[in-house]
């Protein structure tokens, strides 16, 4: 859900934990409207103790209207040594952010990560950047969700943890026109050469619209291709699971602005799914009505009450998080 699973039995990438892409969330700085906050989750109830040493993870920004990255930001994070990670972050832009590799402005070098309670924040310049642990403020009655929208009143992951990247700067860097598109991407070596092997764009999309037989290619894919390709399956499952006409769920795929699967963002307006994705938000309510045509009812869950009012903005990791169901073994967890 969100791209917690990437597919609701799909698991995860090459079976790793690591390199799944959960959520990307994006919303202005709430002590300073000028600035812009840039979130990429990964690592479902943080199954593994580390980032994926060498992969890129990267947040990518299309400023300009047509799907195509304009700036990127490039997470690499160092081999665990001791128990301690880095990570060290490039900026790209123009062409440069287009090639999978991470060329272009470093602006952070071997930042320690963060495993403990304690968030470790690093600056340089006008960036701010957190990289570890963290509560997970994503809202899901899962169970209820795989009962066709029976909801039971428990949110799966208010006591569980997942491996953030929180990145804070100036809008302006962003160069918005008016809004921004962004969308995560996460890409490791074979071969040699850098491979996509998950994305993230809005919330709870692949788990619902994208088959088994399609998802790496869906991972794979830049959304500029995304209408042409994808389209076909968004209609299908709108159509088979919301009882939606061609024309309805044509619309409704276009009221929500799901293709491509980039998140909209315009700085100026207030953020909230669909304009970014504020912490706060219940994007998952948002798609389980959109899936049964409102159907679904209230789920009855809120946000997590454990989100800070600053920089890293997530909380606190929980020192014991909870048990992950005994249904997940179904779910590749």
């Amino acid at each position: 859900m969100s791209n917690h699973f990437t597919g609701l039995k799909l698991g995860f990438p090459q079976g790793d934990a690591r390199l799944d892409l959960t959520d990307l969330y994006v919303f202005t700085a709430p002590a300073d409207p000028s600035r812009t906050v840039l979130v990429l989750n990964s690592n479902t109830f943080a199954k593994a103790p580390y980032f994926y040493p060498g992969a890129v993870y990267r947040i990518n920004v299309d400023n300009n209207g047509d799907s195509i990255t304009d700036v990127a930001f490039s997470f690499v994070f160092g081999e665990p040594v001791d128990g301690r990670q880095t990570v060290t972050v490039v900026r790209s832009q123009g062409a440069l952010s287009r090639r999978p590799e991470p060329l272009g402005e470093t602006l952070f070098t071997e930042v320690a990560v963060s495993l403990g309670a304690e968030p470790a924040v690093a600056f340089s310049g006008p960036y701010q950047l957190f990289a570890g642990v963290r509560s997970d403020p994503f809202i899901l009655d899962f169970a209820g969700t795989i009962k066709d929208f029976a909801w039971t009143g428990e949110d799966l992951f208010a006591d569980k943890n997942v491996f953030a990247i929180v990145l804070e700067l100036p809008t302006s860097d962003l160069r918005p026109r008016p809004n921004l598109g962004v969308w995560g991407r996460l890409s490791v070596r074979q071969d040699g050469e850098l491979v996509a092997v998950d994305r993230a764009g809005h919330p709870a999309v692949a788990g619902f619209f994208i088959g088994e037989g399609n998802s790496v290619e869906y991972n794979a894919v830049e959304p500029e291709h995304d209408m042409d390709r994808f389209l076909a399956e968004f209609l299908e499952t709108l159509e088979h699971i919301g009882g939606y006409s061609p024309d309805e769920a044509r619309a409704a795929i276009a009221a929500e602005g799901l293709l491509p699967d980039l998140l909209s963002f315009d700085p100026a307006a207030p953020a909230g799914y669909p304009n970014g994705r504020a912490l706060t938000d219940h994007s998952a309510a948002v798609r389980a009505a959109m899936l049964s045509r409102g159907a679904a009812g209230d789920d009855g869950l809120t946000a997590h009450t454990d989100l800070l009012t600053d920089f890293p903005y997530l909380g606190s990791p929980h020192a014991e998080p909870g048990a992950i169901p005994a249904y997940g073994a179904d779910y590749g967890w």
